[in-house]
């Protein structure tokens, strides 16, 4: 496709608390390309996972607007009603975490069925297939009986990518992924991100607090402050608007 697959236009969020308004972004301009592994760095209370629950619709926006590309249509995501945005979110959009959030009941093949099946797009035999592809992606599929407790958290993060595929959505939003993880294993990670680019075409937008991750994306951007900056929080690049490259 040509031309963005996620446009913000404008977008601001500004919570209520008791001690007043508090803007957690300000007027956002950003267009996110196909098949784009964009970082988005910046500190805690920055806006990252503000930012990432607008583009996936999860939370209102204030003002503003965000267009999504789908099947050749542009849909204004926050004007959909609750359910038509749930149901896009659903069959377009998987959610890496950072802590994970596994079911501990489910073995790992079951935690990565879930999806299609809260989706209705469960099919007994072939979703078991896709999930055991998935698995076998993240290089896991042996242990795809085990239940999450038994297997390292490096290896749960792994299973929590397979299962944000499991409806072969085209976007990937991940607040967080290598956090907690140590150095060896958040490369691997990366990875197994850089393939789903470069080779299946993904879209992947990850937030992350680790200034030295910002090389390993296509492209990197800086939050502070709820304002999106090129590269460094000392240099804005352009306080209103951040296109793609």
């Amino acid at each position: 496709m040509t031309g963005p697959l996620i446009e913000l236009q404008n977008v601001s969020k500004t919570y209520s608390t008791a001690a007043g308004d508090f803007p957690a972004l300000k007027n956002i301009n950003l267009e996110i390309g196909a098949a784009e592994f964009l970082g988005i760095v910046g500190k805690s209370g920055a806006g990252k996972s503000t930012l990432l629950n607008m583009i996936n619709g999860v939370d209102e926006l204030t003002s503003g607007e965000v267009l999504v590309y789908t099947d050749g249509r542009k849909l204004s995501l926050h004007r959909m009603d609750e359910d038509a945005r749930a149901l896009w979110r659903g069959q377009n959009v998987g959610v890496v975490y950072q802590s994970f959030q596994l079911l501990p009941m489910l073995t790992l093949l079951e935690n990565v069925m879930l999806p299609m099946d809260l989706s209705n797009n469960f099919h007994p035999r072939k979703s078991r297939e896709r999930a055991l592809e998935l698995l076998r992606l993240v290089e896991l599929e042996e242990h795809a009986h085990k239940l999450p407790a038994f297997i390292s958290g490096g290896q749960q993060q792994r299973v929590a990518i397979a299962r944000a595929l499991a409806n072969d959505p085209q976007i990937l939003v991940a607040d967080e992924p290598t956090g907690s993880l140590d150095s060896l294993t958040a490369d691997h990670i990366f990875e197994v991100f850089e393939h789903l680019v470069n080779n299946q075409g993904k879209t992947i937008v990850m937030v992350t607090h680790d200034m030295g991750l910002a090389s390993r994306f296509s492209r990197s951007l800086t939050i502070a402050d709820g304002e999106l900056f090129d590269g460094r929080e000392d240099s804005i690049f352009d306080k209103t608007s951040v296109r793609r490259r």
